[in-house]
This record gives C-alpha cells, sequence and structure tokens, in this order.
C-alpha cells in the first residue's frame, strides 16, 4: 500500500469518501509523475506493466504466506522476539484473527501490498496501453494479457480469502457520486465465472498474446505464460466445484443489504464437470509445452537408488525453472531465501551458522500423514506396526534415511520415500550436494534446544523446502533461492484426478495419481490398497478414492502452501484444525525420555466464522454497502 490512507478498492472511494492525501494519480510507478508520462513510450510502459506485477503476495516468504505459518502443517516456537518479520501468520495459527484489525489483511494492505490496488493498476493499464507509440502489436497483445491475468489473479487470492467479492473490472472515474462508489459484494458464482472468463482472455489466441513457453530464460523467466492462465483457472474452478462453495448451506442466509444473495448453496454436480474440462485443457496444454514430471539426473553427482527417488521430490520444488514447473514466483529478489533459512535446521556440529533458524516444525501429526513404504496411510497398512509406532527401535544398515546405530521410534520405520525427502528428524539423514549431513536434535545436541531460539518446537524440521545447493561455513551462507512454485504440474494432475473422481471418472483419476506415485517410488493405487491395505477396495468407489486423493494431495505437495487452501475448501478444517499440535520432548536428552509424545497447543478453528477472513469494521463504516462474512 503506498499511502496509509487506502481502506478500499478503488482511488474514487477515498476521494469522495476519505481525508486521502495524495491524488487520483499518485498510483504510478516511482519517479514518474503522470500517466502520460506513464505511457509515453515502450521502456516505461513496461516499467508500468512491472508495478503490476509487484502486487503479487510474496507467496514463497514464511511471514508473508498465511498458508506456511497460519495452518498446521508448521509449528513454531512462542513467543518469538526475532526471526521473523510479521507475526500475523502465526498469531492466526493461534486463534487471534480479528475484525477491527485483522492480520494478514491483503484487502487493505498487507507488505506494502492492497490487491485492490494491484487490481486498479492492472486497469489503469490497459487503459492508457493505447498511448504508447512505438509498442509492436505482438508486444502490445502479450501485456494485455499479462494485465487480465494479473488482474483475474489478484480477484482469485481475494476470492480464497474473504470468499464473496466485488468485481472491479473498470475504474470508476473520479467524478463518480458517492453512490457509485458504494459498491457491493458479488455472488460467488458471478465472481468465479468473472475470474474465470478473464483468465480465458488471458490465454487467448494460438500465435499472439501470452507465449506458450518462456523463450527469454535470462529475462522472462516468472513472467505469465498461457499454461499458468489455464492452470490457475483449473484452481478456481476446482475450488469453487469442492464443498465450502458448491452445496454448503453454512452461507445459505449470508446476503447483501439489498437482498441479494452471496452463496448459492445448492450443490450443482456440472461445477464439477466444468473443473474437470478446465484441468483436462491445462494439462494438455502444459505437455504441449513440454512440461512433465521432474525426475533427477543422477548423471549430476552419483548417488543410490533411493537418494534419487528423494532428489526427484525435493528437486521438483527447488530445481530452479525445472521441468514440472508451470509458475515460478519471482517478484522479491530472493523469493524463498527466508523460507529456507527458517526451514534449514544445523547440519554442521563443527559449523555453527546463526542464519539457520530451523524453526519451521512440522507438527507429529504431518509425520504420520505420510504413507507407509507401501504406499497406504499407517492406520490402514495391516503389515505395518501401528499400534507400536511411539517405541524404541535400533536403525540398521537396511533402514532408509536414518543413521545406522541410532535409536528412534517406530513410526520413522519403513515409512515411504516422500517422508525421508520432505521431513528430517533426531536420528535421521539429510543429503546435501556437498555432502551428508546427520541430525541430532536431543537437548543441548548441535541440532536441538540450546537457546531460546533457533530450534524447532516438535523435533521435526522441513527438509523438503530447502535446496541441496544451500552451503554454509561458521560465518557464511549462501543458498539458491528458487522460485516459488506457485503451480506445477503435479499439483495439476492432483487437481485433475479429484475432479474426475466427483464426476464419476474414477478409473481415469488413478492414471494421474498413478503417474504421481511412481516418481516418489511408489508402487500403483490398486497394488498398494489391494495388496497392503486392511480395507483392500477402497479405492474402487468414489469416497473410498476421494480419501486417498485427498492424502495423496497433502503429502504430495507437503509444505508448498497448498493444504492451508485445501482443508478450508474440502470444508475439512473444523474437524482437523481442532486436533492438538504434539510433539517429540525437546526438552530431553537421552533417547528414552526424548522420544515422548508431548503437548505443544491446542489449536482452535472455529467454523464457518475461520473459512474466510474478517474485512475490516472501519471499510464497513466507509461503506455501507459491504456486508461482513458470517461469525466477525
Amino acid at each position: 500500500m503506498r499511502n496509509g490512507h487506502i481502506v478500499w478498492l478503488l482511488g474514487a472511494v477515498l476521494a469522495l469518501l476519505t481525508s486521502c492525501k495524495k491524488g487520483y494519480l499518485d498510483i504510478v510507478p516511482d519517479n514518474v509523475p503522470t500517466l502520460d508520462h506513464a505511457f509515453a513510450n515502450r521502456l516505461e510502459a513496461e516499467k508500468y506493466l512491472f508495478t503490476c506485477y509487484s502486487y503479487l503476495p510474496s507467496e514463497g516468504d514464511p511471514d508473508r504466506n498465511p498458508a506456511f505459518s497460519a495452518g498446521d502443517e508448521a509449528w513454531t516456537y512462542w513467543p518469538m522476539k526475532e526471526d521473523f518479520f510479521y507475526l500475523d501468520p502465526y498469531n492466526i495459527a493461534r486463534g487471534n484473527q480479528n475484525s477491527a484489525n485483522p492480520l494478514l489483511n491483503y484487502w487493505d494492505g498487507f507488505d506494502g501490498k492492497s490487491l485492490w490496488q494491484g487490481i486498479r493498476t492492472c486497469n489503469i493499464f490497459l487503459e492508457n496501453l493505447d498511448k504508447v507509440i512505438d509498442l509492436q502489436p505482438y508486444e502490445k497483445d502479450r501485456w494485455i494479457a499479462e494485465a487480465k491475468f494479473l488482474k483475474a489473479y489478484f480477484h482469485w487470492y481475494l476470492f480464497r480469502m474473504y470468499g464473496p467479492i466485488p468485481i472491479v473490472d473498470k475504474n470508476l472515474p473520479i467524478t463518480a457520486t458517492p453512490e457509485e462508489v458504494r459498491v457491493f459484494r458479488q455472488p460467488v458464482d458471478s465472481v468465479v465465472n468473472y475470474i474465470s472468463a478473464l483468465l480465458d482472455e488471458a490465454a487467448a489466441g494460438e500465435n499472439s498474446g501470452l507465449p506458450l513457453r518462456i523463450a527469454s530464460a535470462t529475462s522472462e523467466l516468472g513472467r505469465i505464460t498461457k499454461v499458468a492462465a489455464l492452470a490457475i483457472k483449473a484452481r478456481v474452478l476446482v475450488t469453487a466445484a469442492s464443498p465450502l462453495f458448491n452445496g454448503n448451506n453454512d452461507f445459505a442466509g449470508m446476503k447483501n443489504k439489498n437482498g441479494q444473495l452471496l452463496f448459492n448453496s445448492k450443490y450443482d454436480a456440472t461445477k464439477w464437470e466444468r473443473a474437470k474440462d478446465a484441468c483436462k485443457k491445462a494439462i494438455d496444454l502444459a505437455h504441449a509445452a513440454g512440461l512433465k514430471l521432474y525426475t533427477f539426473n543422477p548423471s549430476i553427482i552419483e548417488v543410490d537408488h533411493a537418494t534419487q527417488v528423494e532428489m526427484n521430490i525435493r528437486n521438483s520444488v527447488c530445481e530452479k525453472w525445472n521441468s514440472e514447473l508451470i509458475w515460478g514466483l519471482t517478484t522479491d529478489a530472493a523469493p524463498t531465501y527466508w523460507l529456507q533459512t527458517f526451514a534449514c535446521p544445523q547440519l554442521d556440529p563443527n559449523a555453527f551458522n546463526i542464519n539457520l533458524k530451523g524453526k519451521l516444525a512440522p507438527p507429529m501429526k504431518i509425520a504420520e500423514m505420510f504413507y507407509t513404504k507401501h504406499g497406504v496411510p499407517i492406520d490402514e497398512d495391516k503389515n505395518w506396526d501401528y499400534a507400536n509406532r511411539f517405541k524404541l527401535r535400533n536403525v540398521t544398515a537396511l533402514d532408509t534415511g536414518m543413521q545406522e546405530g541410532y535409536k528412534t521410534v517406530g513410526l520413522h520405520f519403513e515409512r515411504e520415500p516422500r517422508f525421508y525427502a520432505d521431513i528430517a528428524f533426531d536420528g535421521s539423514t539429510w543429503f546435501m550436494k556437498n555432502g551428508d549431513y546427520n541430525i541430532q536434535s536431543k537437548l543441548e545436541q548441535y541440532s536441538g534446544k540450546k537457546q531460546s531460539r533457533l530450534f524447532s518446537i516438535t523435533g521435526y524440521f522441513t527438509k523438503k523446502i530447502v535446496s541441496w545447493n544451500l552451503v554454509f561455513t561458521k560465518t557464511s551462507l549462501q543458498t539458491e533461492s528458487y522460485p516459488w512454485p506457485v503451480m506445477r504440474l503435479s499439483d495439476l494432475y492432483l487437481l485433475y484426478a479429484e475432479a474426475l473422481n466427483e464426476s464419476n471418472s474414477s478409473g481415469e483419476a488413478l492414471t494421474y495419481l498413478n503417474q504421481i506415485r511412481e516418481r516418489a517410488g511408489l508402487e500403483s493405487v490398486q497394488t498398494s490398497w489391494s495388496t497392503y491395505s486392511k480395507n483392500p477396495t477402497k479405492y474402487t468407489n468414489v469416497i473410498g478414492l476421494r480419501d486417498i486423493i485427498r492424502q495423496e494431495r497433502c503429502i504430495e505437495l507437503a509444505f508448498e502452501g497448498s493444504r492451508f487452501w485445501d482443508l478450508r475448501r474440502w470444508k475439512t478444517a473444523t474437524q482437523v484444525l481442532n486436533t492438538p499440535i504434539y510433539g517429540w520432548d525437546i526438552l530431553q536428552s537421552t533417547y528414552e525420555n526424548y522420544n515422548r509424545r508431548v503437548f505443544v497447543y491446542n489449536m482452535q478453528f472455529v467454523g464457518p466464522r475461520d473459512y474466510f477472513w474478517p474485512i475490516k469494521e472501519d471499510n464497513l463504516q466507509i461503506n455501507p454497502n459491504l456486508v461482513q462474512n458470517p461469525g466477525w
């Protein structure tokens, strides 16, 4: 947010209803005093386009993206007096959201970014691009498509947070009357249709508009492609078809003050058909663009099979611009630097580095979420000792991902490759390009708690999001800050599998699930459940396969900002986010005492209130046509 006065979505609102100190044109890029100058030539107009991009939230930052630290996927010690930029997401996780001064308030402005202002900036760009006299037609078409995508994405981001929102397709003129600027929230279906149509416009044209793939890797990576536009459309439509928005009676009475209903509480099966078609179209275009599931190239460094599978998983996120990345976010100069340093623990007993925080700690329920080595849930595997999962065992040379001769609990034995790729724990190993490291995190050990900061509150660490290129000494730290994967192909496959299953095409859904499982070193769903599950026919019906798809999604996309939103759209957050956070007893120094499950925090998710953000109370006074989300 440029000045502290922008509390509503339109500059015209502020000019008429508040004491805004800056003028209508003060949203142009720095050092550009007028719109005429901003669109005087190609160079200045391109700067304005990049200003539109600059409003994208920093989704690769754990303090700026609620999906990292405002849910149950990664916990941290409390209170924090340093090692943070914003405490907003951590306070949301602890039930401290409020309507007087909402946390992570991207409606009015958070981290200097109001998404309504971003939308308004896109509109100004679209309204003025014709003024540029030295712009090639193909560039003009592409820039228009990019601005339309960004406008759609900002609406989508707000919709996901707040539910029904106003639609700002055009900026109101400064001469607009107070009645004109007191806009209403629009019904869910109208918002979805608007975003979807705008994304279609952005992706239109076979040989014009957005490129199929980025040609100039040195200067344009991170900009929008046709594949990205269609993939985000698929995500929007899957969300719209999901239980939060499709057949949800909790918001049946929510209406504008003019009586207009904002939620259609009647279930509509055609929404899943529409989502299915959107996913397939995006997948087909992704394949045409050469995208495929990433696999690690062993010629880079010689590794055994288990390590190769582990790096298939880790580098599908951390390898820059890899083969399955549909859209990587590069708005910030180092988009994932802080995420990696917050996640990585002390790895070397002889090289303590204060920049390695190791504080993003998965709770025990996340560790239990991953499958056994047989590819089924730990409480379903008839050959896995679920009852004794908290008993100590000795690690042998045959055990994967752990230090031979160490002791750890049965929960850590005979688990699927994604468990060892995603999570580290006391007694586990951590493979990096410059060598293998051992995690030893009991009290006073080098990876454990030695002071009031720089430790995991649960005893687990988020290995998956740390690049294997990170290197450090006692006095230096270097890491490759990869672009944050807003969307990758495996995510799109999982969205498609979900839409297929909900559209009574379960057999085809298995095809896409199995491709992801194969890359992760697992057998097919059919083989795993038929052979090892206590419920061998679970995958043969829609309800059973729905449960499998949801768990597969939570595993495959762990620590990528997906679970937070998935639990909401599935409308399961009321159950899942009201279960306690548990970890290991990190204040103990012996095997027996450390490996005891201890209570960390009792999360509280109040439904239906917490499914959406509150609108700041001041906005309801400025615009009396706005209605608050239920419960706030």
